[in-house]
């Protein structure tokens, strides 16, 4: 058993330089029985931009006061205790800012201790704790109510959660030990591990209570008054407080072993096995069903010390830094005051790609949309989808009546493209052929304003190319989305040497309209994500066609930590559209990508790859077999790995040399949010610096020094 106080924390006092610090003043407060509640109020002094976290200082200061007030307790002057925070937010977790900087194994530990140390002693006050989750509650925020032994959540409370495991790390405050002993195992292994691995999701503050996370909900307008009557009722026994997903000892028996054993299948199947932080909160909280709360708390010292201290940690941060910063301040976009601003907005075409355009676009920017196609039946069954799509979202409680009503009304469909003419934006999602997409351009110019913008949603055509029809390219610009376009957040803009400031400007606000993330790129072949995918498909398609296994090139990719096998990827995306980013690539660029006659002969059949449940590839299908023509040359996996690895870093410094995008910081966000590239990764560069294949395409790395654990 770890002695939390008796621990010398003065190692962390350097590491508080830059730290905002959260306070934790203290107010009395009288509650109608006549007990008297001390309620501490988390803050940092921001507005809500800049939410509470839990740095050294932070938590020193904490743990004076909790300190202090378990002095009064036991005085008989307080009678209880809540923690609550700043309007908006209780805490954001941890302040990560100085952890990836670590000096040293043992220092990170000490991070994990004084944690426990502090947000511990909520359980240890002599009088009863409360948390009153005012607002965003994240890891180590989250911690804070776990640790008290009373929960209250506001219903309009931004999002609760433990993401740790998304950021390389684990639940390592309580979290791993506490949450499962208080909802159960099943409910724990979605908020500690499916929750962070889709996304990072969160949850709502309904779904918190449901799952018996909180105690409570009370509504926004009268939260802390319903928190402090709620908590009289609990001191007085007016309020008795059930625990319904409290697990017992059957479930802990019979069902958690199941249930991580199921969960570790499903793992090893969705991600493989390179991803670390998952196994770890796994075997932490398998091992929680028993055992003390002081045993637990130890065994996360040591897993949140050793994952801090790993290279998969220190790549997470970089690519949390450039999701959370670089991202919301695109690297080369105008000034948002030359955009033109969208009252209206056109779509080309009416299939699935262009109806998932037009439901973004009605959704996000409320505006009118225009679709149009070839006939009258394309044009209907495109705008009966959109309105289907509508009705699913009011089905589920995310739109309500009205508003769904309101985005049908500004849907609708023609086969006359005069209705275009007040159009300010307007993009394509025709066939991928150059010639079709200039027509099409060509044709709308014609109708529309002078200054309407022309947005083209190429996946690997030139945009210069499909511009040299118009009489005024200037007003083109790429506007790559990534499918499926409701959730994949990137949008790669495409700069020509036309394009003016003007058509960029308005790009960039309308994809941040729509909640994307967008990033400049040069009219190059491929762009950024297909570009580095063609390497990676074509490295594969390589050893396939040299005589090698399906089942021995998807293992061999695994330790990329890319979310899918590339033959898995293929199979998602479209086999039509792989041979045709393949040959675009090949084309430009014989010497360095490889196209076969294999992906053209696949993409003519039904089924091309059989699967197993978790949709993990595991062969080709009789009629693949068949058509596909291999040597009989096989490679193993290890050669497959350095040839990807190695044709990658090529890659990424010709086009840092060709200047496709600024920086190398702007791939790697590329790939993060357009190709589903491992946080733990930190995109492609880091690793290709870890792996030593910068060294060997280059002879230098893509960053001075390589990004890697104190370990590394």
């Amino acid at each position: 058993m770890t002695d939390y106080d008796a621990i010398d924390f003065s190692p962390l006092d350097a590491l508080t330089g830059d730290e905002v610090v959260t306070h934790s003043p203290v107010r009395d407060v009288r509650l109608p029985s006549g007990n008297v509640l001390a309620l501490v109020t988390l803050d940092n002094g921001r507005d809500h931009t800049r939410p509470n976290t839990l740095g050294p200082a932070t938590l020193a200061e904490l743990g004076e006061t909790l300190a202090t007030l378990k002095q009064r307790a036991a005085a008989g002057e307080i009678h209880a205790v809540a923690i609550t925070g700043k309007q908006y937010i209780l805490a954001a977790g941890a302040d990560l800012s100085e952890v990836a900087n670590l000096p040293s194994k043992d220092i990170a530990r000490l991070i994990a201790q004084r944690g426990h140390q502090v947000l511990g002693s909520l359980s240890e006050l002599g009088v009863p704790s409360f948390a009153f989750v005012n607002g965003l509650a994240l890891g180590g925020g989250l911690e804070i109510a776990l640790n008290s032994m009373y929960r209250t959540v506001d219903a309009s409370a931004a999002a609760v959660a433990l993401p740790e495991v998304f950021l390389g790390i684990i639940p390592g405050w309580g979290g791993a030990y506490l949450l499962p002993n208080l909802i159960g195992i099943e409910n724990a292994l979605e908020v500690v591990v499916s929750n962070p691995l889709k996304q990072n999701r969160m949850l709502k503050p309904q779904q918190a209570f449901d799952l018996g996370i909180m105690d409570a909900i009370f509504p926004a307008a009268s939260y802390l008054e319903d928190s402090l009557r709620w908590a009289d009722g609990v001191l007085t026994g007016r309020v008795k407080v059930e625990r319904k997903n409290e697990p017992g000892k059957l479930e802990r028996l019979t069902k958690w072993p199941i249930a991580i054993k199921m969960a570790r299948g499903m793992l090893e199947s969705k991600i493989g096995t390179v991803p670390r932080s998952p196994y770890v909160a796994l075997d932490l909280l398998d091992k929680a069903k028993s055992g003390t709360k002081a045993e637990g708390f130890a065994r996360e010292d040591e897993a949140l010390a050793d994952l801090i201290t790993g290279d998969q940690f220190a790549a997470s941060m970089y690519a949390f830094d450039l999701v959370q910063k670089r991202a919301k301040r695109p690297v080369g976009a105008p000034d948002k005051a030359l955009a033109k601003k969208v009252t209206k907005v056109g779509v080309i075409g009416a299939g699935l790609m262009a109806s998932q355009f037009a439901l973004l676009f009605v959704r996000k920017l409320r505006v009118p949309v225009v679709i149009t196609d070839l006939d009258q039946g394309r044009v209907d069954k495109g705008v009966a989808s959109i309105r289907d799509e509508i009705g699913k979202l009011e089905a589920k409680g995310r739109l309500d009546a009205d508003t769904a009503n309101q985005l049908r009304a500004l849907v609708h469909g023609t086969t006359d493209r005069g209705e275009f003419a007040d159009c300010d934006f307007v993009i394509e999602a025709v066939f991928e052929e150059v010639g079709v997409k200039q027509e099409v351009f060509s044709a709308i110019e014609k109708i529309v304003s002078d200054d309407t913008i022309l947005a083209t949603n190429t996946s690997s055509l030139s945009v210069a190319e499909i511009g040299s029809a118009l009489a005024n390219p200037e007003r083109l610009v790429g506007f790559h989305f990534f499918n499926p376009v409701a959730v994949m957040p990137l949008i790669e803009i495409v700069k020509t040497d036309a394009t003016s400031e003007a058509a960029l400007s308005t790009a960039f606000v309308v994809a941040k309209g729509l909640g994307k993330n967008a990033v400049l790129t040069a009219d190059a072949p491929g762009f950024v994500v297909n570009r580095l995918l063609a390497k990676v498909m074509g490295e594969a398609a390589r050893a396939v066609y040299e005589g090698t296994p399906i089942t021995v090139v998807e293992k061999a990719f695994a330790p990329l930590g890319l979310p899918m096998g590339p033959f898995q990827l293929i199979d998602l995306v479209g086999w039509k559209v792989a041979a045709h980013v393949q040959d675009t690539m090949a084309g430009a660029f014989p010497d360095r990508f490889f196209a076969s006659e294999n992906f053209h002969e696949l993409a003519a059949l039904p089924e091309v790859v059989e699967k197993d449940k978790g949709g993990r590839v595991t062969g080709w299908t009789k009629a693949a077999q068949k058509v596909l023509v291999t040597g009989k040359t096989p490679v193993a996996a290890e050669t497959i790995l350095a040839r990807v690895q190695d044709g990658l870093a090529q890659e990424i410094k010709i086009m840092l040399d060709e200047g496709v995008v600024p920086e190398v910081q702007d791939i790697d966000l590329c790939l993060i949010l357009g190709a589903g590239w491992p946080f733990i990764d930190g995109g492609a560069s880091p690793y290709l610096d870890r792996e030593g294949a910068s060294e060997r395409a280059f002879g230098d790395t893509f960053h001075h020094p390589p990004i890697r654990g104190i370990g590394g």
